[in-house]
Parts: C-alpha cells; sequence; structure tokens
C-alpha cells in the first residue's frame, strides 16, 4: 500500500491530466450533437470489429463439429448417388425414396490415430461395433482413393489396415482396358504416395497416367478411384506385369473416412465358405 501511495504521489500530474481530460471529453460529447455522432460511430465501429474478431475464433473452436457434421453430410449423399446409380436408364424408372436400401452405404469416422513410415501402418477411427463396424469392412477416404480393410474391432473405436501394410492386398482395374490385377503395397524403402498393381495379363496395352480403380469383385465398390500409372515397366513376365501408380490418396493428411457397408457382405462370405477349398 505504502508504494502505491509513493507511485501515485509521484506520477499524480499525469493521473489528473487524465482525470480532466476525460471530464472534457464527456462534457464535449454530452453537448455537442456533432461530437456525439463521431463518438458513437466510432464506438460502433471499434464495438463491430471485436465482435467481428470474436465470431472468427468462435468459427475456429467449432471448426471440428462442423467438419464432423460435414463428413456425416457427405456420406448421406454418397448412399444416395449409389442409390440413383443402381437404377436401370435403360427403364422407365421413378424415384420415390432415396433413402431406400442400396447395396452400399457409408458411414462417416474421424481419424485419431495414423501412421505412414511403419512397414506394417495401422489407422485407429472414433467409430465401432456400436456404430456397426465389423472387421472386413471397406474403408475410403472423403475425396479420392482407398484407405484400407477394417482390422479389429471395440465398442467405440476401430483400427484399419492402411493400404500401406505389406499384408493389404485390394482388387483394382485398369479403368480404359479393363485389365485386373491386384494392388499392393509392401517393397522395401516404400513411398506412402506410391503402391503397385501386380498380375496385370502382359497383352493389355498399359498406358502413363492411365486410371486405375477398384474393380468390385472385393469388399469395394466398383470404380473408387484409386490413382494413375507412373510406371509401366516395373516387372514383367512371360504372362503378367507390374505397375507402378501414384496413389490419390495422401495419407499423410487423412482426418475423415468413409466406412463402407455392403448389405450382401454375410450372405457372400457364408455362400462363399461352402466351396471346395482346392
Amino acid at each position: 500500500m505504502r508504494n502505491l501511495w509513493i507511485f501515485i504521489n509521484r506520477y499524480n500530474a499525469f493521473f489528473l491530466f487524465i482525470i480532466f481530460f476525460a471530464i472534457g471529453v464527456i462534457l464535449t460529447v454530452k453537448n455537442n450533437a456533432y461530437q456525439r455522432s463521431i463518438m458513437v460511430n466510432s464506438t460502433n465501429e471499434v464495438v463491430g470489429e471485436v465482435y467481428q474478431n470474436l465470431n472468427v475464433l468462435k468459427k475456429y473452436i467449432n471448426l471440428g463439429n462442423v467438419n464432423d457434421s460435414l463428413a456425416q453430410e457427405n456420406a448421406k449423399l454418397k448412399t444416395e448417388l449409389l442409390t440413383l446409380k443402381s437404377i436401370d436408364s435403360a427403364k422407365k424408372t421413378t424415384v420415390t425414396d432415396t433413402s431406400g436400401a442400396p447395396q452400399y452405404t457409408y458411414l462417416s469416422a474421424r481419424v485419431i490415430k495414423n501412421s505412414i513410415t511403419l512397414r506394417n501402418n495401422v489407422i485407429t477411427i472414433n467409430k465401432g461395433s456400436a456404430d456397426g463396424i465389423a472387421p472386413g469392412m471397406s474403408v475410403i477416404s472423403p475425396g479420392k482413393g482407398v484407405v484400407g480393410h477394417v482390422l479389429d474391432v471395440s465398442e467405440h473405436l476401430a483400427t484399419i489396415r492402411s493400404l500401406l501394410h505389406k499384408d493389404a492386398k485390394i482388387s483394382v482395374v485398369v479403368k480404359n482396358t479393363k485389365a485386373i490385377g491386384t494392388l499392393v503395397w509392401g517393397v522395401a524403402n516404400a513411398d506412402y504416395r506410391k503402391a503397385y498393381v501386380k498380375d496385370v495379363p502382359n497383352h493389355f496395352k498399359v498406358n502413363l497416367k492411365d486410371s486405375i480403380v477398384t474393380s468390385g469383385f472385393g469388399s469395394f465398390p466398383p470404380g473408387i478411384p484409386v490413382g494413375t500409372v507412373t510406371n509401366t515397366g516395373v516387372a514383367t513376365g512371360d504372362n503378367f506385369m507390374s505397375l507402378e501408380i501414384k496413389l490419390f490418396n495422401d495419407f499423410s493428411t487423412l482426418q475423415y473416412v468413409y466406412v463402407i457397408f455392403d448389405k450382401y457382405a454375410v450372405e457372400q462370405k457364408e455362400l462363399e465358405a461352402k466351396l471346395p477349398n482346392e
């Protein structure tokens, strides 16, 4: 307290100036319409700027919730798009309910853990068995490209065997020629931006920049974009060749994914289990 009084006493002239200056401003604004209008306009401008900055901050804080809702909306739209695509365009068909049950539906999920530098990379998402997710389900990204397959599931979480995994194998085709191959990543010193399509029949002509898409022969719907051919001479044999491709997916920036529900998956699995093991 003593130091406070010493401080005030030392700078009393400055404090008196501030007090009298404030009184003068108040009297001027109160008794002069022109100065009062200027003060009001200036105050409104300052307050408006403050509220605008607060609104920007609020939007930034809520950005995570906005992204979640957009991902869910995109999943719904993808499902409706598949329903429309399933309509036979050669027949006259009236769409009365786009919320019907197509073969494939999508569930959005947020990535909470990811890796791209390991030999066997695994992704963790914030959805699990409580959301209907089961091992073996296919996963794609919101933009372009396959992500992998569901590996293990708990009630509220699930792990995904990333495409960047030595055991990842996905059936794909060269879009232009329909040549079928197997998408893999497991090579020494692998680049997370590249993958390889093996066992492509040699009699097909494949060009650089040809598009690679899913074949539909696995759990992925047909036509999901995968990447483009960057090298057609990786390896050759008597009957087959391998292709190097640049992946559409950038796994280093992956934040949201879509888990694909195939309503015929269980039926297909049970049917194929009855086939003889030869």
